[in-house]
């Protein structure tokens, strides 16, 4: 069963968002008038040590108004691979280069009101290069075990769906 576009207008673009409106028709005929949102694609990076652990950012989100731990993530700029995104952003946020990046996941968040689409990256192994040249992505950045993972998505501590489930994905590559 498909929905059918019949014509998609602009109602609001900036450099973050494009606001639409879709004349959809659904199977059985109906018309809806679809509001979503296009965006640029993003990149992030699940980064682990030696010792089992993540890097993360300790973050708070206004939209939500809650506090939690994420991936270093951001958008793929214009004539940038979503691999080196990735490593562009965990440098940036977290002042750590990541070491070699291979695919971990794919994901649309939200596809029934965005188009949001994220590359997830693993790395690792990490070098300290200095401080984030991003610094205000973040309240703090550490390293979080691995095994810990399970239980602060549980606590609520880690509620970014992206994040959820490249935190697993790691976890379950790793025998935790």
């Amino acid at each position: 069963m498909m929905w059918r576009v019949h014509s998609e207008r602009e109602l609001y673009r900036d450099q973050w968002v494009d606001l639409r409106a879709a004349d959809v028709e659904l199977p059985d005929g109906r018309h809806l008038d679809h509001r979503f949102l296009r965006v640029q694609p993003g990149a992030g990076a699940v980064v682990l040590n030696d010792q089992g652990e993540a890097l993360l950012l300790w973050r708070h989100r206004f939209i939500t108004d809650a506090w939690n731990y994420e991936i270093p993530m951001g958008g793929v700029e214009a004539q940038e691979q979503p691999i080196e995104a990735a490593a562009r952003e965990v440098e940036e946020e977290t002042g750590w280069r990541p070491g070699p990046l291979r695919h971990l996941l794919y994901d649309e968040p939200m596809n029934g009101l965005l188009n949001a689409r994220s590359h997830i990256f693993l790395a690792e192994a990490a070098d300290y290069v200095g401080a984030p040249s991003e610094a205000f992505e973040s309240d703090r950045v550490v390293w979080v075990p691995l095994a810990k993972v399970v239980d602060l998505i549980s606590g609520r501590q880690i509620i970014h769906g992206t994040t959820v489930a490249a935190l697993l994905l790691a976890a379950r590559e790793r025998g935790i």
